[in-house]
C-alpha cells in the first residue's frame, strides 16, 4: 500500500465536461524520496521509509543526519508503508503523483484544526438551558453523576475541554484530477487540517471500486 505525504494548499472548484461544479481540495503531494528499505532480516519486518520536504542541515540532529547519508537527502517528514507484493524500491528513488490514478478513491489523514478549550455546547453539540425566568443555567454542563450512587463521574463523560488538533482520516474521497507537472492532487470535498498542514494520502482501504 503506497503512502504519499503532502501538504494542504487550499480549496477551489473545477468544472466537468457537462458543466457540473465539483468542490475540490488542492494537495501538493511529493515528490518524496525513499530513505530506507526495511527487511525482516535487518529490522524484523518489511517496510519502505520515505521522506517529504527538504530540511536545512542545521535543523537536522546528528543521528538523523547519519541516517540520511545513504539516501543523500535531508527530509522534514518521514513515513513508512508496507510494499505490495511484487513492488520493488531502491534507496534514493523518487516517488511523484504519477503513483495515483484519476477516478480512484483515497483515504486522506491529517491533523484537524485546534480550537483550544471549548464548552460542552460547541464541543459536543449539547443543548443550552432556558434563557428566561432567572435561569442561571444557560450554557453550563448540567448534571454529571447521581448523588448517592455511583457518587462519582464516569470516565469519558462529555464535557468541556480541549477541542480539535486530533488525527482525523477522511475515507473514500474521489481523486478528481492529477496535475503531474506541479505535483498536485485535486480531491473531491474537504480534508482535515489548516492550509499548509501535513497530509498522508493512500488508496482507500474500504469502498474502493474494483
Amino acid at each position: 500500500m503506497k503512502i504519499m505525504l503532502g501538504k494542504k494548499v487550499g480549496m477551489t472548484q473545477v468544472f466537468t465536461e457537462l458543466g457540473e461544479v465539483i468542490p475540490v481540495t488542492v494537495i501538493e503531494a511529493g515528490p518524496q524520496t525513499v530513505t530506507q528499505i526495511k527487511t525482516v532480516e535487518t529490522d524484523g519486518y518489511d517496510a519502505v521509509q520515505v521522506g517529504f520536504q527538504d530540511a536545512k542541515p542545521q535543523r537536522v540532529n546528528k543521528p538523523m543526519t547519519g541516517h540520511f547519508q545513504k539516501s543523500g537527502v535531508l527530509k522534514k517528514h518521514l513515513v513508512e508503508f508496507t510494499p505490495d507484493q511484487g513492488d520493488s524500491y531502491e534507496v534514493g528513488q523518487v516517488m511523484t503523483v504519477q503513483e495515483f490514478e484519476e477516478g480512484k478513491k483515497l483515504d486522506v489523514t491529517g491533523i484537524s484544526k485546534g480550537k483550544g478549550t471549548q464548552g460542552n455546547i460547541k464541543r459536543h453539540g449539547h443543548h443550552r438551558g432556558p434563557m428566561t425566568h432567572g435561569s442561571k443555567h444557560k450554557r453550563l454542563g448540567g448534571a454529571l453523576a447521581a448523588g448517592t450512587y455511583p457518587s462519582r463521574v464516569f470516565k469519558g463523560n462529555a464535557g468541556p475541554g480541549r477541542m480539535g488538533r486530533e488525527t482525523v482520516t477522511v475515507q473514500n474521497v474521489v481523486l478528481v484530477k492529477v496535475i503531474e507537472d506541479r505535483n498536485l492532487l485535486l480531491v473531491k470535498g474537504a480534508v482535515p487540517g489548516p492550509k499548509g498542514g501535513l497530509l498522508r494520502i493512500q488508496y482507500a482501504v474500504k469502498g474502493q471500486d474494483k
